[in-house]
């Protein structure tokens, strides 16, 4: 309307009417010299406001003022106070330089000032008793002046303009090595694309980290800072060398400019995604508040002020972190079970034991998943050394028992040989638990000195005992490799005529030599890398975390074992029966025609049904989602966190507005998902076909 109304339409077919009213209060005397440079912030209630501003006069002299309005309940009369604080000179300022900008924070604890020779200066207002200049930087090349500046939402990211058209974002960081008074200074994080001329004008927008710059030449571009990208390039209508200030719409879809002479120009756009481009899902990016750029996913957070992060690459590592610990569970144990149960057993046996390992695979993930975070995590943060020393003591209760059924007289082994045989292996793998259990607090205070909790934090002792239990596996096949080159020959000759009692003796005594040098090789190796100062700590073990990858790593083999299991088995079973024959008429022994007729005969089925496994890893969601934190962090720490694409579109899809930006992105980390494991089946097929082709012609 004509008299500056306005009416809209509001939901029920009213319309309501909008009028501006402009209040004029009494001018405030600040300074006796011209003011050449003023921003203000408006805050307090509605009953009592307050106007904060920061001024800057002819003789440079910083000021900030606080006006508060106070109403009379009985007359309705205003009364307005305002103190003004004299900020410290604007040292390091030269003669010949002049103050071109001011910013005053919304929340009043700092305020920037810029200069004509591109320097900025910050104080810390933190203590309005005492304001200090806490930094001087220099933002702009030598002779490049400072046109214009801004806050993003959430005042956590300045944007510098200079008059050659250059335009940089600056984050408030805390170094360390800062030299300032409080701590902190401005470090240029990102430099956006320039602009043709000088930049007379930036507006940021009031959700989003968009910016609206206007250059000398009148041209008008959109950037989004965090994405680094140029969203759009206006054209402006009217005179473009008319000095004009803009404004970004509160929802991001269109900019307005006043000019001088009080014409408008307004556009509207739609761009509804722009915080995401390929380089801030898969690339690095600097964050605020962050040190450096990184990859984060933390699509959500307690304020809209703060920016989502979009980065797929954590999700990418944590699925794989989950797979790769889990096959490393996994692999070997359905794959020596699928060994022994087809080469070993009797088919009696055989009848009853594959048919409950696929009765494992029928159990539901998240039954699984409960049972990892509710019962296991905490059994397992709590006997934290029993279940490291388990590691050791089940192979090695199994091996003692092994060489005591080589020592029995051979009826005897026949007699006892299938069912109860297995009964014994039972009962060793109980007694083996029970005595890693009982030994668990000792052998945490001899090798992790009584707290293996501070012993992963580095606060107490050295990384030799864990590289110790790292290293012995190793050790043992070096000691193991070392022997049958230098003198298997000699000891087959030795044991050859001897009865089957008397070579297990031999063989026991052999055994217990060689993993009492495995352990003396083992400690060797830890003890020099901890001389030359690597420290596993800090690397693939860190501080402990109850929800961690090794219950994830248990849990989920539980899961995949079946899988593997049935697929090795059924391959290995599928080998030519007259392969074997002539193996062991060849005089090879059970164990030799195993590793060397069979297996490699049935490579192609055995790799199939391991990568069968890893694609059922890498899908896993409900054991994750439960008992590995959720935490998209990415690190080797075996006992930290993660969180997997499946996880993550599992906890996050239910939640996401339909067709926003989280949104979109949760369907590109199920397409991402099916790509990788895509990848993994491509893969397993072509290397099947290969070792297919080579045990064609058996």
């Amino acid at each position: 309307m004509l008299d500056g109304r306005v009416f809209t339409e509001v939901g029920t077919g009213d319309f309501r009417t909008l009028s501006a009213v402009i209040e004029l209060g009494d001018s405030q005397q600040i300074s006796d010299q011209p003011i050449i440079a003023i921003d203000y912030r408006i805050g307090g209630t509605r009953e009592r406001p307050t106007i904060a501003f920061a001024t800057v006069d002819a003789d440079n002299q910083v000021r900030v003022s606080q006006s508060r309005v106070q109403t009379n309940m009985m007359t309705g009369e205003e009364t307005v106070t305002t103190t003004t604080t004299e900020l410290p000179p604007l040292v390091g300022l030269a003669a010949d330089a002049s103050v071109t900008n001011l910013l005053l924070s919304g929340t009043g604890d700092r305020a920037i000032v810029s200069s004509s020779d591109g320097y900025v200066f910050r104080y810390d207002l933190r203590d309005m008793n005492s304001p200090m200049l806490a930094e001087v930087r220099r933002v702009a090349d030598d002779g490049i002046a400072v046109t214009a500046m801004t806050f993003l939402s959430g005042e956590d990211t300045l944007i510098v303009g200079t008059e050659d058209g250059g335009l940089n974002a600056f984050f408030r960081l805390q170094t360390g090595t800062a030299g300032t008074t409080d701590g902190r200074e401005l470090i240029r994080a990102r430099t956006h694309r320039a602009m043709p001329a000088a930049i007379v004008d930036l507006s940021e927008a009031q959700r989003q980290k968009e910016f609206v710059a206007i250059d000398a030449e009148g041209n008008v571009w959109v950037y989004h800072s965090t994405s680094d990208q140029v969203l759009f390039e206006l054209a402006r209508s009217g005179d473009a060398s008319t000095d004009s200030s803009g404004m970004i719409f509160p929802r991001s879809n269109g900019v307005m400019l006043v000019s001088q002479g009080g014409e408008v120009e307004a556009w509207q756009y739609v761009q509804r995604h722009p915080e995401v481009t390929l380089g801030v899902l898969f690339g690095k990016i600097w964050y605020e508040g962050y040190m450096e750029p990184t990859f984060v996913w933390q699509s959500t957070a307690g304020t809209d002020l703060a920016e989502p992060k979009y980065s797929l690459v954590p999700l990418i590592f944590g699925t794989i972190k989950a797979a790769t610990y889990a096959m490393l569970f996994a692999v070997p144990i359905a794959l020596m079970a699928a060994i022994y149960t087809s080469e070993f057993v009797d088919r009696r046996v055989r009848g009853t034991v594959k048919p409950m390992m696929e009765m494992m695979e029928s159990l539901p993930t998240v039954v699984l998943g409960f049972i990892a975070a509710l019962v296991l995590a905490p059994l397992v943060e709590e006997w934290i050394g029993a279940v490291l020393l388990g590691f050791f003591a089940l192979p090695t209760g199994l091996m003692i028992g092994a060489v005591a059924w080589q020592a029995l007289p051979a009826s005897t082994a026949l007699k006892y040989d299938g069912f109860p045989k297995f009964v014994l292996m039972g009962l060793s793998i109980l007694v083996t638990a029970w005595v890693a259990a009982s030994l668990g607090p000792a052998f945490e205070r001899v090798l992790f000195y009584g707290d293996f909790k501070a012993w992963t934090t580095g606060r107490i002792g050295t990384g030799t005992p864990f590289m110790f239990l790292i290293l012995l596996p190793l050790s043992y096949l070096i000691i193991g490799w070392a022997f049958r080159k230098l003198y298997g020959h000699h000891w087959r000759d030795l044991i050859g005529g001897m009865d089957r009692s008397r070579a297990g003796m031999f063989d026991a005594g052999r055994w217990i030599a060689m993993l009492l040098g495995a352990m003396l090789l083992s400690y060797a190796f830890a003890s020099f890398l901890t001389l030359i100062g690597y420290d596993p700590r800090g690397s693939f073990i860190d501080s402990y975390q109850q929800r961690n990858a090794l219950v994830v790593g248990f849990i989920m083999a539980f899961a995949v074992i079946p899988n593997i299991y049935t697929l090795a088995e059924d391959a290995l079973n599928s080998v030519p029966g007259h392969l074997r024959a002539a193996s062991l008429a060849c005089g090879a022994t059970p164990w030799q025609t195993a590793r060397w007729v069979v297996l490699p005969t049935a490579a192609s089925g055995v790799f199939s049904a391991v990568m069968m496994g890893m694609g059922r890893a890498v899908g896993e969601t409900m054991i994750v989602v439960m008992a590995a934190g959720n935490t998209p962090i990415m690190e080797w720490n075996i006992f930290s966190g993660l969180r997997t694409l499946s996880a993550n579109i599992a906890i996050e899809l239910p939640e996401a507005v339909k067709d926003g930006t989280n949104y979109r992105v949760l369907f590109l980390a199920a397409l991402t998902l099916f790509i990788m494991t895509f990848i993994i089946n491509t893969g397993a097929e072509l290397i099947r076909q290969r070792f297919r082709k080579r045990a064609f012609n058996l």
